[in-house]
């Protein structure tokens, strides 16, 4: 009588995961990458550009102040308008 033996399909790769950590010890370390940031040109001006905005600042402090006050009016009808036209193009 012959003796028959059945494996199942990984009988020959026991670990399946070894092969890839076998791989990794033989690359070695690697070189630590590091996180780099560029800013454009254009970035930069666009950022100059705000800082000397004073008409903008003092419409922004008014507006803080009028918050603060309690005498800030939302027109709700033109905030309305605005968004249509803006979702609608």
């Amino acid at each position: 009588m012959t003796e028959l033996k059945i494996n199942g399909p990984n009988q020959t790769n026991l670990n399946p995961y070894q092969k890839q950590m076998n791989k990794q010890a033989e690359t070695g370390p690697k070189k630590q990458m590091t996180d780099k940031i560029e800013i454009s040109e254009t970035a930069k001006q666009m950022q100059e550009s705000g800082k000397s905005d004073s008409v903008r600042k003092k419409l922004v402090d008014q507006v803080k102040t009028d918050v603060q006050q309690g005498n800030y009016q939302v027109d709700t009808k033109a905030t309305a308008k605005k968004m249509l036209d803006f979702w609608s193009k």
